[in-house]
């Protein structure tokens, strides 16, 4: 039996994206997965053709199928998108590629955080630029390449660009354990710009590094939100137990925002720990609201992994004593 991807055409995909005046069907896109040879250039040319509302519409629909369905594959097609005309175009091909690990995006990526006009795409390269530097602390990458795309971002941090390009750069370098980062993040730490703050507290999450605990405990309970939540990540990310108190009354608060509550509750699935799995369960028993239930059943997912972490780290422990005893 043939296959629903197999009924469309490349020229019904193309005749569909260029026909602004029809809904684009949603089953439609699968067929941009995989694009190869001369399927991947009809669309490159038809590219320039397609009404800029088509192309910002369809490149978030496909970053949400991207998430949720790890088969397809999009990155083709996104990097048509980088050279579009429409700065919110080329930002949001930069995010299509998110999960990309392809070393040729590292020289392009540098060259739009550079060069590109939009502050909104010149941030969305900066973020980007943060896996690379992740592959890179795990020895993915050329050491060459990391330092290159570290001395970029420093000098970002540094520079009189637009604030949000400098955040994200700084959120990037969060990844580094270059010696100059951490001062980096402890002066944006101390600034009274609440923007500024919420980007250390993400930077401090991804560095691995506990000497932060202090600062993310601090903010856990921040008026702002957006300081708020960067905490609750930062806690999370770092697997404070610390914090795990305070994430589970969090939690019995009656008035929350939505974000703060699926926050926390994923950061309680990656420290785990007394109540955390009980209360979880609790909550998924009472809720009626489907994406929390569905986001809940993937935190205990997480939290098994967590669990099975924890219990490898005790055996490891144990193992190592009976070697010192003899």
């Amino acid at each position: 039996m043939p296959s629903r991807q197999e009924k469309i055409s490349i020229q019904q995909l193309v005749n569909a994206l260029l026909d602004i005046s029809t809904p684009f069907p949603p089953r439609y896109l699968h067929r941009l997965s995989d694009l190869e040879g001369a399927e991947l250039e009809s669309v490159r040319q038809a590219w320039p053709r397609i009404h800029p509302t088509r192309k910002l519409a369809l490149l978030e629909d496909l970053e949400e199928l991207a998430e949720s369905d790890t088969l397809v594959f999009f990155d083709d097609l996104a990097r048509i998108a980088l050279d579009d005309n429409e700065p919110g175009v080329r930002s949001r091909a930069i995010s299509l590629l998110w999960e990309s690990e392809r070393l040729d995006l590292v020289p392009r990526f540098l060259q739009m955080l550079a060069t590109d006009a939009s502050s909104e795409v010149r941030a969305a390269a900066a973020s980007a630029l943060g896996k690379f530097i992740y592959l890179g602390e795990i020895d993915e990458i050329p050491p060459e390449t990391l330092r290159a795309i570290e001395d970029r971002l420093i000098d970002v941090q540094k520079s009189n660009d637009e604030p949000l390009v400098r955040r994200r750069a700084l959120e990037a370098l969060g990844f580094s354990s270059r010696e100059e980062v951490a001062s980096l993040i402890q002066a944006a730490y101390e600034t009274n710009d609440p923007d500024w703050v919420a980007s250390a507290l993400f930077a401090m999450g991804r560095s691995y590094d506990k000497s932060w605990e202090t600062a993310v405990l601090n903010n856990l309970h921040h008026p702002k939100a957006n300081i708020q939540l960067e905490a609750i990540r930062a806690a999370g990310e770092l697997e404070l137990e610390s914090s795990r108190r305070i994430l589970l009354d969090i939690l019995e608060e009656e008035a929350q925002d939505s974000e703060i509550r699926f926050a926390t509750i994923w950061s309680l699935s990656q420290i785990g720990g007394e109540e955390v799995r009980e209360t979880l369960e609790n909550i998924l028993d009472e809720t009626e609201d489907e994406e929390e239930a569905e986001w809940i059943e993937n935190a205990l997912d997480n939290l098994s992994l967590t669990e099975t972490g924890h219990a490898m780290d005790l055996l490891n422990i144990d193992l190592t004593d009976e070697d010192l005893l003899g």
